[in-house]
């Protein structure tokens, strides 16, 4: 349910309005607007109920919602979101770019990918420190040492740092190291692990589930939104189907979808969604036609060396080329890169 109240109503009446609803044992979520405030209240708590709520100075609609994510919805908050990471920005007029390696090797190889993605444009240095990979005997990444070879990178170029939690016992050592918490593919279900995160006050990268249908990645949001977190920008990273000539699936109609629904900022990844270095800068520059917020890129020195996705990761020159692409499409778009 939504409680819309009038572009007049005096902070008094819309904390009046919010108490009301309190009292009645509602979760209720403010979202001021530019012309208007609106709460958000997960529950419907029945007719009688909402014409009462109604009634009250400076009340000016009681919506019911259509869709079962009220706070990720546009009903709630009708201008697109700003996810803000330091002085990184997702969901503006200028689209985001997060660029690193898929994991994490050494001090030299991401300082020096740092280097090289700050130089293209970009807001956010990504890595992981913990990889979750299918098989028990891949690397599995660096652990509290990649988050200081991520933090001290950063910091040198001036980025913010995106990494991805895996397990509610390390949220709180990530959360030391990043300015962006990524629940990836395989925890977009741990609900444990959404309510978690949206306690923390850092900014949430979701993205979406490997086998998930678009209401089920708004859904795993509003898990993160109805905890009080409302930074919260999702991530098409592709869907897995019968095709074998791809890593996933990339579903960039997913992009335009989720941005009628939801106020939330939407970017791509076509480095995972492919699983081909040769197909990436095609589905980015294809992502950023179709209206996504910002790209999520994998880049490494040396791809062939690579301890991991080394097959979907872009060597340097490579990356720069379909910066200045997308950058080009960007502006036939009416955004910039």
């Amino acid at each position: 349910m939504i409680v819309v109240m009038a572009p007049e109503a005096s902070e008094e009446q819309i904390q009046e309005v919010q108490s009301r609803l309190t009292h009645m044992g509602l979760d209720v979520h403010r979202s001021a607007g530019r012309e208007r405030t609106v709460l958000g209240v997960s529950l419907d708590p029945g007719e009688a109920d909402r014409d009462h709520i109604r009634r009250l100075p400076g009340v000016r609609d009681v919506v019911r919602t259509a869709v079962p994510f009220p706070l990720a919805s546009r009903d709630f908050r009708p201008e697109t979101t700003l996810v803000r990471a330091r002085d990184a920005v997702i969901g503006g007029t200028r689209l985001a770019l997060l660029a690193g390696p898929c994991a994490v090797e050494s001090e030299a190889q991401t300082t020096r990918l740092a280097e090289l993605v700050a130089a293209a444009g970009a807001g956010f240095l990504r890595g992981g420190a913990f990889k979750p990979r299918t098989s028990p005997y891949s690397f599995q990444g660096l652990g509290e040492e990649g988050l200081r070879i991520l933090r001290r990178a950063a910091d040198r170029c001036a980025l913010a740092v995106v990494t991805e939690v895996m397990d509610t016992s390390h949220l709180a050592l990530v959360e030391r190291y990043a300015d962006m918490l990524q629940v990836g593919s395989r925890n977009m279900h741990n609900y444990a692990l959404l309510r978690e995160v949206g306690k923390s006050r850092k900014p949430v990268l979701l993205k979406r589930g490997m086998a998930a249908t678009i209401e089920e990645w708004l859904l795993a949001a509003e898990y993160v939104l109805a905890q009080g977190n409302h930074q919260v920008a999702l991530c098409e990273r592709g869907v897995r189907t019968f095709e074998t000539y791809t890593r996933n699936t990339l579903d960039l109609s997913s992009v335009p979808v989720v941005q009628s629904l939801s106020h939330l900022p939407v970017i791509v990844d076509p480095s995972h969604a492919t699983g081909r270095r040769d197909l990436v800068a095609a589905m980015a520059r294809a992502a950023v036609a179709a209206g996504a917020d910002g790209l999520m890129i994998e880049v490494h020195p040396q791809p062939e060396a690579a301890l991991s996705d080394g097959m979907q990761s872009l060597y340097p020159a490579q990356f720069e080329s379909l910066v200045r692409d997308c950058r080009a499409v960007a502006r036939a778009v009416g955004r910039d890169l």
